[in-house]
């Protein structure tokens, strides 16, 4: 029996190959420029995007997990990225905020992160582009 299974041709695995090529790529722009590991960018970046929240709310929206989240929390607290306020009603419950410099880092990442964006949709035509976009934005069921 010959076997005509090619990984190449497999979905699941091109989209992470893509996926892991692009992000890795990214990352070293904001891990030379702040540090960052990729858990911190997405939570500075849901943060700057969508305001005070909490650790909850990234979880959900990011769909990270809540250690990776509480690790990226306390590393961007302790860079003084990010305050912690326990809420009044609750204080299990804490609402994460951006500081001037977190806010700052985010203003930074996120022009930087458009330009990037642009440069890699650059090598496709404006019809590719909106496919591709559409194509990915349904799959991720966003």
């Amino acid at each position: 029996m010959t076997d005509t299974f090619e990984m190449r041709d497999f979905l699941p695995y091109v989209l992470a190959q893509a996926a892991e090529e692009v992000s890795l790529d990214f990352a070293k722009l904001y891990r030379d420029r702040y540090g960052m590991l990729r858990g911190e960018w997405r939570v500075l970046f849901h943060l700057g995007r969508y305001g005070a929240q909490s650790a909850t709310d990234i979880s959900r929206r990011a769909r990270m997990h809540k250690t990776k989240i509480s690790r990226a929390v306390a590393k961007l607290e302790q860079r003084r990225f990010l305050t912690r306020t326990e809420r009044e009603a609750d204080r299990r419950w804490e609402t994460l905020a951006l500081t001037r410099q977190g806010q700052a880092a985010y203003d930074d990442l996120r022009v930087r992160a458009e330009r990037y964006d642009a440069a890699l949709m650059a090598q496709f035509s404006e019809g590719e582009q909106a496919v591709l976009r559409a194509a990915l934005l349904k799959l991720a069921k966003l």
